[in-house]
């Protein structure tokens, strides 16, 4: 049986050397590299996000930056299916894939699988406020209690949001949310070598970040953020 491919996670906050050890590592293996960042995956948020240059994304091989137009969703569930369609490709080439970010939601969503949730539906969403507009959030609360009890029991009468898509998933399946979150994706066919930089000084940490913006406004931050308003 052939050996699993492995992949590289190199997790850590903010400004702690991740882009660094990564172009290292980019020297020395033959590696591309998957970003997890939830917010490199928006178009035109080149500066606030930090991207790789374009000389660097053409030194070496980057993944899941600039997929998504700015007003765009993208969810951890998309992700994880991305990037184990990425690891599996990169592996095939017979390069080593090498995810690098700060959004641990992402690095969780791929270790340890997500719950099958449907994915949002607008219009049963859109029923569902225009009955709460009528009613209002108690009575819906009450309709949830019916059908999920276990979910409705933690929430507020008044948590609209978590009430909403506790229904929606019910209207859309015919189950309540809280059996589905039960089922998970199945584990990943993967060797996964975790690296994670902790800085042991975080005054050195602010430091850092607080040099990192001042060079992102140097550079444009606010002329790019006024652009993406327009």
């Amino acid at each position: 049986m052939a050996a699993e491919p492995a992949a590289i996670l190199l997790m850590g906050p903010t400004a702690s050397g991740k882009s660094a050890l990564a172009a290292t590592l980019a020297g020395h293996f033959p590696v591309e590299i998957i970003s997890v960042d939830s917010a490199q995956i928006y178009r035109g948020m080149d500066i606030g996000t930090a991207k790789p240059s374009v000389a660097e994304r053409r030194s070496v091989p980057h993944h899941l930056i600039d997929i998504v137009d700015p007003t765009g969703s993208y969810s951890a569930a998309q992700f994880r299916s991305d990037a184990v369609r990425l690891i599996s490709e990169i592996a095939a080439r017979g390069r080593i894939p090498l995810l690098v970010g700060g959004t641990m939601l992402y690095f969780k969503a791929l270790r340890e699988g997500l719950s099958e949730l449907p994915e949002s539906d607008a219009a049963v969403r859109a029923r569902i406020d225009a009955e709460a507009a009528v009613c209002g959030w108690p009575a819906l609360h009450a309709e949830l209690a019916k059908v999920d009890a276990s979910t409705a029991e933690r929430l507020r009468p008044s948590d609209a949001q978590r009430i909403q898509r506790a229904l929606e998933i019910y209207r859309v399946t015919g189950k309540p949310m809280s059996q589905l979150l039960g089922r998970t994706k199945s584990a990943l066919p993967f060797r996964l070598l975790e690296l994670a930089l902790v800085p042991s000084d975080r005054a050195e940490l602010h430091r850092r970040i607080e040099s990192r913006f001042d060079a992102m406004l140097e550079r444009g931050l606010v002329e790019e953020l006024r652009a993406l308003r327009e």
